[in-house]
């Protein structure tokens, strides 16, 4: 599907001339350079991450007034306008990715997997945990329920086809009862999570050098360091399966080998990792920084966890210089970010603890950040994506922040890059959720930030990490696998190649939106490191 609202969305297309004098063809022209970019912009309109479409199917439902209901009963969808006929069309299984609105004009979303041999699938809505589907009917009639339970209850979910809209596409009615009452009802697109836009495995010359099945739980993260990968990984709780770190020789990125792999009972969720000199830094979300020395990079042997005294969940780290930057969302309020003297790169030492004052929004928590030229870009989620002087640790300022909330619909600032171009310094930031995508900020002035570009997929797809290589942009796009974009020009971000990861048959897939390619990357040796949750580490050849 393409999303036309976007359109400085394009794929480069390499052209090869052949040279000879004999053809017929006149020779084809290589595409235009890019112009320079001198500066100049006209800032845009935010218009936050999910986008009312309007109604997505002429079909309701109709529960009879001031009686219990069940919601899980077809007769009460309307589906006379519909062309249910399409229906037939679908496959009896695969994993949907599905934008809700609400009739209020609310939106949320879900997701759901209907198995290939036919066995109970699973489904979530919003930020509910999987449960079994009791109906999952997808070819001919298209109906899925399932029922969350709470402590004070149970949601019960239904959602019925309406027709088929295009290629992998369905839309349809929903509705949602708690006990026998009605609470909310409305129309959805439901997404078939196959490669987007007709597109093949990859574009713009990427190539799989090699994969590496590294884990039995779900990779996450990936830093690499004198020629090891050190994958992270998160506990599956569907699985009861724990996560930790796999150390990879990627001496020869064609045959990578698996050296070591550590787990530690009761801390089992690594999250992320980076490295300086001897020390490998781990976030764990049961013990804040964990350090191991890395002298032999095959044999990494624990030395310490940081900080002392209470537990302390760390979710992501960023090293600049001789500082260590370890981002917490918990158990603070706000969440914080621990800034720690790395000048001893075994002995951190922690020298101050940044809480970002909460002025804007219901679900505050630091998530990740970005150091660069004595600023510090911190991604609150929904407090949005907040910048501070770090000059002096001790003293660190905030200089501003860029958020928004539009219709009642916050940010969820979760990972950025920072570069210079033009003279101006350059923010690309990345949310996480339902229409998460890619905004190009410039940041030269923190207390007056403007939107100057954008780059979005699916509306039901979300970006996760983003790694800046000059003027290459990697992003690590979850269902939309990797993606590469020139940035030379940041109000026009170009798409020149893509890797499409995701399949639905790998082992492991779930209904989650939050699936895919996950970790990424680029350290200079002619290679990107890629992490996807189900295949393990994907190793390609840097463009």
């Amino acid at each position: 599907m393409t999303f036309a609202a976007f359109p400085f969305h394009a794929v480069l297309i390499g052209v090869v001339s052949l040279g000879l004098a004999c053809s017929d063809k006149p020779e084809p022209h290589p595409p235009p350079p890019v112009e320079p970019w001198d500066g100049t912009y006209t800032p845009l309109v935010e218009p936050s991450d999910w986008v009312d479409r309007g109604v997505f199917a002429p079909c309701s439902f109709t529960p009879p007034v001031g009686t219990p209901i069940d919601c899980d009963n077809p007769a009460l969808f309307d589906l006379s306008k519909c062309d249910t006929a399409t229906l037939d069309s679908l496959d009896p299984h695969g994993i949907y990715q599905v934008d809700m609105r609400h009739d209020s004009g609310v939106s949320d979303f879900a997701g759901f997997r209907v198995p290939v041999d036919g066995s109970t699938g699973s489904v979530n809505v919003g930020y509910t945990l999987p449960t079994s589907l009791i109906r999952q009917q997808l070819k001919g009639s298209f109906l899925l329920s399932a029922r969350f339970t709470f402590p004070t209850g149970f949601l019960h979910s239904v959602f019925a086809g309406c027709g088929v809209s295009g290629p992998g596409t369905v839309t349809g009615c929903f509705a949602q009862c708690s006990g026998r009452k009605f609470l909310s009802s409305g129309t959805f697109e439901a997404s078939r999570m196959t490669w987007g836009r007709g597109e093949s495995e990859s574009s713009g010359g990427l190539r799989l050098v090699s994969e590496t099945h590294v884990q039995t739980h779900r990779p996450a993260d990936v830093f690499v360091h004198r020629k090891h990968a050190y994958v992270m990984s998160i506990d599956d709780s569907a699985t009861k399966t724990p996560g930790g770190l796999s150390v990879v020789d990627v001496s020869d990125p064609t045959h990578p080998v698996i050296k070591k792999k550590i787990t530690i009972p009761g801390d089992s969720y690594w999250n992320a990792a980076w490295a300086k000199d001897d020390a490998l830094y781990v976030a764990s979300k049961a013990k804040g920084v964990i350090v191991f020395d890395i002298s032999n990079p095959a044999d990494p042997v624990f030395v310490r966890s940081l900080p002392t005294g209470a537990p302390l969940n760390v979710h992501t780290l960023f090293v600049d210089g001789n500082r260590l930057y370890a981002v917490s969302p918990a158990p603070a309020a706000t969440g914080e970010t621990l800034i720690f003297d790395i000048s001893s790169p075994l002995e951190p030492v922690l020298l101050n603890r940044l809480v970002t004052p909460d002025e804007v929004s219901w679900f505050p928590s630091a998530h990740d950040s970005f150091a660069y030229q004595d600023r510090l870009y911190v991604n609150q989620y929904a407090t949005g994506y907040v910048v501070f002087d770090v000059k002096d640790a001790q003293n660190p300022r905030q200089l501003g922040r860029y958020t928004f909330s539009v219709d009642g619909r916050e940010p969820m600032s979760h990972a950025s890059a920072v570069g210079t171009f033009a003279g101006k310094t350059i923010a690309f930031e990345g949310g996480e959720g339902t229409g998460a995508h890619l905004r190009v900020l410039d940041v030269t002035d923190p207390a007056n930030i403007q939107l100057i570009g954008r780059y979005k997929l699916r509306p039901q797809t979300s970006i996760h990490n983003v790694i800046l290589k000059d003027t290459l942009l990697y992003i690590a796009y979850y269902h939309e696998g990797l993606r590469v974009l020139d940035v030379s020009n940041p109000t026009q971000p170009r798409e020149v190649a893509y890797f499409n990861t995701y399949r639905e048959s790998d082992p492991g897939r779930s209904e989650s939106i939050l699936d895919g390619a996950i970790g990424i990357r680029v350290p200079g040796d002619g290679y990107v490191y890629l992490v996807d949750l189900a295949r393990g580490l994907l190793i390609l050849n840097e463009l």
